[in-house]
């Protein structure tokens, strides 16, 4: 594992923005009443956020991100780096982060490009974008994350219907000397890729007549060839194993006491994993903060969306240690510190 620490970069605010359509499960018509129950106490999603066909992931980072610009009084020429973090990007090409430079009015000189993670792409994004930060002089610098989950799902699958919801979020990040290092802890197996697939769209295996074909499958799921694929069981493993492994990696190589550590900030995969994790780890379940109930897994948004939904009173005007964790598609993980940080979150925006 990849396990460094990145100086003088700060996280200066986060903003996310949802759906205004809620979708709750409860409601959902391809499950029994006793399944829906069953669903919600092991994963403790009640409702989702979707996203009506004509927005996508673009939309909703690119208005917490212009909401977050302005509330931090930036000047947009300031801005020279802009990653887009998601795997429901606008097209397969160009790159959407250039679309967005474009659509927030930033300079031609802003550095702008996609990452296409998934569940761990926040963590990942941070330190990318901070390590370009510290290594150019760049002095601002946007981490747009997010995913629009209800486009790449089959709406007859049982496993993956319930889970997923939608959102945007928008991080700044600034240069600035003395801040609190950021630590990291990042790393990758590749040999569980088909863990979490969408099998053809790609250059592998591009669309093709069968493509489209729903097909059905053990439990009364049905699907396409186009539709996200999520071996339940295999995550769930993937999950309580590599997430305790990853935070304690980064807790042992800085020597860090994870009792001082404020809130722990995972990835919002289900309620049972995540508290498998904590269990595993020893933590006060107070300080590991839940925001599945009412927004689903949102991959990317997860830990922003966290945040702000659950920490937003508690941490701002405060200086806060707080670690992230994600894990997930790829496979792949990362684990993130910042102490001392002090973070300006936004009001939740709905479009």
């Amino acid at each position: 594992m990849a396990t460094f620490s990145i100086n003088d970069i700060a996280i200066k605010g986060i903003s996310c923005c949802v759906p205004k359509n809620t979708e709750r499960n409860i409601d959902l018509d391809i499950l029994t009443q006793e399944e829906i129950q069953k669903f919600i106490e092991a994963t403790g999603v009640e409702e989702r956020r979707i996203v009506p066909k004509e927005i996508c992931t673009s939309d909703l980072c690119c208005e917490a991100a212009k909401k977050l610009i302005k509330d931090l009084n930036w000047q947009k020429e300031e801005i020279e780096i802009l990653v887009f973090v998601s795997q429901t990007a606008d097209y397969i090409l160009p790159v959407s982060a250039a679309i967005l430079q474009d659509r927030l009015g930033l300079s031609t000189n802003c550095i702008a490009f996609d990452v296409p993670l998934g569940c761990s792409g926040y963590v990942y994004g941070i330190s990318i974008i901070a390590s370009m930060m510290q290594a150019t002089g760049i002095k601002k610098g946007l981490l747009l994350a997010g995913d629009t989950i209800s486009k790449i799902i089959s709406k007859s699958d049982k496993s993956t219907l319930p889970l997923f919801g939608d959102a945007g979020s928008a991080t700044a990040l600034e240069l600035k000397k003395n801040s609190a290092e950021m630590m990291f802890d990042l790393g990758s197996d590749g040999s569980g890729f088909k863990t979490i697939i969408i099998p053809d769209g790609g250059s592998r295996n591009r669309i093709n007549n069968d493509s489209l074909q729903v097909e059905k499958f053990e439990g009364g799921i049905e699907r396409s060839s186009c539709d996200l694929v999520l071996d339940g069981m295999d995550v769930f493993g993937f999950g309580i194993s590599q997430g305790p492994r990853t935070v304690n990696s980064l807790l042992n190589k800085f020597d860090i006491n994870k009792e001082k550590i404020d809130y722990y900030v995972f990835h919002q995969a289900n309620m049972m994993m995540n508290k498998m994790i904590a269990k595993k780890l020893k933590l006060p379940i107070e300080k590991v903060p839940f925001s599945l109930k009412n927004f689903g897994n949102t991959s990317s948004a997860t830990i922003p969306l966290t945040i702000v939904s659950e920490l937003k009173s508690k941490i701002e005007g405060k200086q806060t240690d707080l670690l992230m964790c994600g894990f997930g598609v790829g496979l792949s993980w990362g684990t993130m510190l910042v102490k001392n940080c002090e973070i300006d979150c936004l009001d939740l925006i709905e479009l």
